[in-house]
């Protein structure tokens, strides 16, 4: 089993997470379809990380970004290769919906790869109730990105 709590990206196993994150995604999509955050870019007021637990050993990570209009962005998803198909991705998506509600957020957002290796999360994300949408915010049209949201409220 495992446990999701609150952290900070600082914390050394947290961060090396942030960093395996980071390189996967560098690894798998052009530099300029990469919206992926370092460690201090997730060390802002405006964004809550989460992390799974099992003893020592942190098994993926995720964060809520609030956004200015009352919705949130789904930020730096990852599970670590050792714990995929375990739950703890959808444990920590989860957590992080239940977060939004709990700040009375209406919406959230988030961007994905659409390489191959990123099959997994969006199944995932579709079968959280996420649906398929436009870019938003800042995010233009790009083949290598797949965009998704989810309405918290009855709208």
């Amino acid at each position: 089993m495992f446990n999701i709590r609150t952290t900070t990206p600082h914390v050394p196993e947290v961060a090396a997470v942030i960093r395996a994150h980071n390189a996967f995604c560098a690894a798998t999509s052009p530099a300029e379809s990469c919206h992926k955050l370092t460690a201090s870019q997730l060390d802002v007021p405006a964004i809550t990380l989460w992390c799974a637990w099992r003893a020592e050993e942190v098994l993926g990570i995720g964060a809520l970004k609030l956004l200015d209009d009352g919705a949130g962005e789904v930020k730096s998803m990852h599970t670590v290769a050792a714990a995929r198909g375990t739950g703890v991705g959808r444990a920590i998506v989860e957590t992080i919906v239940n977060a939004a509600r709990a700040k009375h957020l209406t919406r959230l957002w988030l961007e994905t790869g659409t390489a191959p290796q990123f099959a997994a999360a969006r199944a995932l994300y579709a079968r959280l109730g996420f649906a398929n949408c436009p870019p938003f915010g800042d995010y233009k049209f790009d083949p290598h990105s797949a965009f998704y949201t989810l309405a918290l409220t009855g709208d």
